[in-house]
């Protein structure tokens, strides 16, 4: 289990992070960025970065169920944006995903993504146990 923590004396993270977190025993796992694409390449959620949040971080979670590790073993998460008002409905769907302690994060707006109907963009480090690891499926 991520072992995240908010520091006294910083000012309270606004949204679905943890100032930073320790990484347990386990095996170290980098997530590339993903975006909102279903298993064909087709865009999910056109216009709607509730769709596309839900739809990356359900992939993420499917990625560490292939490998044995589950949300809660992401201790860092960095999200490219395009447009930093839609920060609202990011946190809210995040807080369907995510429950305390929450992994450290960084949030970016950029001028655009892979492809211009992208809205978002999430990449993930998560320490999995050793005794939980397998082989990719």
């Amino acid at each position: 289990m991520t072992q995240a923590f908010n520091v006294s004396g910083f000012a309270k993270p606004v949204g679905i992070f943890s100032n930073a977190a320790w990484q347990p025993e386990g095996k170290v796992l980098q997530i590339s960025g993903h975006c909102s694409q279903d298993s064909e390449g087709n865009i999910v959620g056109v216009d709607d970065i509730t769709a596309q949040t839900r739809q990356v971080l359900g992939k993420i979670g499917r990625l560490l169920d292939s490998v044995g590790g589950q949300l809660s073993d992401i201790v860092k998460t960095t999200i490219f944006v395009t447009d930093m008002s839609m920060l609202d409905e990011i946190h809210r769907v995040r807080a369907d995903f995510f429950t305390p302690p929450y992994p450290a994060s960084s949030l970016v707006q950029v001028s655009r993504l892979a492809r211009a109907e992208y809205l978002i963009e999430i990449e993930a480090v998560a320490v999995i146990p050793f005794d939980r690891v397998k082989e990719p499926t």
